[in-house]
């Protein structure tokens, strides 16, 4: 019967003494050992660092106060050369005023005179705004461009106004349906015209554009178009028909009347006085009385 005996290792730690205790780290032993050991190395020597430091600390701002003041030295100089200049370029009169356009009814030297008053300010000084207004207060004068020229110049371009019909007493409508009042209307006496209550004058003038496109193919132009306070739009031909459209349904009674006209009235329009277009699905017309015969005189009976 043997007996077994366990003998100790000598030379081997046991298996529990080589288990690492949770939370310690030997690397960090070694880190730390080797950081111990590098920093004696790269850590200059307290003295040295302090000059050093000092000497860092003294350079940016010795360096701040004089770039500093040298921004302020350029901003002010720019700033009187700035200065300087515009004083000298505002000085500079207006020698010079080209008008441009086609002027019918404005003359060249009328547009001149007129903004020599706010040339005073000079080159730069004139208020450009300011002369704009000015021309386009003018009666015959729609658009004004006004721009400088260098170095002492202005140009300026006049759009005319195109007067379309007369409006009431000595006024004019222009394509947008504006009244102007020129002092000179003798030249547009055969435009047709327009009366109306006031306010009403851009849209009677849309009303007019619309049955100018109606009537020019059928060969017909009106001399006169009224609406009343009502909204009850009357038009006189040129042959001095009378054309009633009335309030509403414009486009309808104007067709209606497009197919009567070619149908009927084309070779009779000289026996038409007054064509009614008010009725909601026909239409009026009157005629004019015949004209009776002269009886023949005393010599024509010999």
């Amino acid at each position: 019967m043997g007996v077994a005996i366990k003998l100790p290792l000598f030379g081997r730690r046991p298996e529990e003494k080589r288990k690492r205790k949770p939370g310690k780290r030997p690397v960090k032993k070694q880190e730390a050992s080797a950081q111990a050991k590098r920093k004696p190395r790269q850590a200059p020597a307290k003295g040295a660092t302090r000059k050093q430091q000092a000497q860092a600390d003294k350079s940016p701002a010795n360096f701040a106060w004089l770039n500093r003041l040298l921004i302020i030295v350029g901003i002010g100089v720019v700033s009187a050369v700035g200065l300087q200049a515009w004083i000298f370029l505002a000085a500079i009169p207006v020698e010079r005023i080209s008008v441009t356009g086609e002027l019918a009814n404005t003359r060249t030297t009328a547009v001149q005179d007129m903004v020599q008053p706010a040339l005073v300010g000079g080159f730069l000084g004139t208020d450009l705004a300011e002369v704009r207004g000015q021309l386009e207060a003018l009666p015959w004068i729609y658009e004004a461009n006004v721009r400088r020229v260098w170095p002492n110049a202005l140009e300026i371009h006049v759009v005319e106004q195109l007067p379309i019909a007369r409006w009431g007493d000595g006024g004019f409508l222009n394509h947008q349906g504006e009244v102007f009042r020129p002092s000179d209307s003798e030249a547009w006496g055969s435009l047709p015209q327009l009366r109306g209550p006031e306010g009403a004058a851009g849209e009677l003038m849309h009303t007019y554009q619309r049955l100018v496109d109606i009537l020019t193919p059928l060969r017909l132009s009106v001399t006169q178009l009224v609406v009343d306070e009502r909204g009850q739009v009357e038009a006189v031909l040129s042959g001095g028909q009378s054309l009633m459209i009335g309030g509403g349904e414009f486009r309808e009674r104007m067709q209606r009347f497009s197919r009567l006209y070619r149908a009927e009235l084309v070779s009779r329009m000289d026996e038409v006085q007054r064509v009614d277009l008010r009725y909601r699905k026909g239409v009026a017309v009157a005629y004019r009385e015949p004209v009776a015969p002269e009886p023949p005189t005393d010599n024509e009976k010999a």
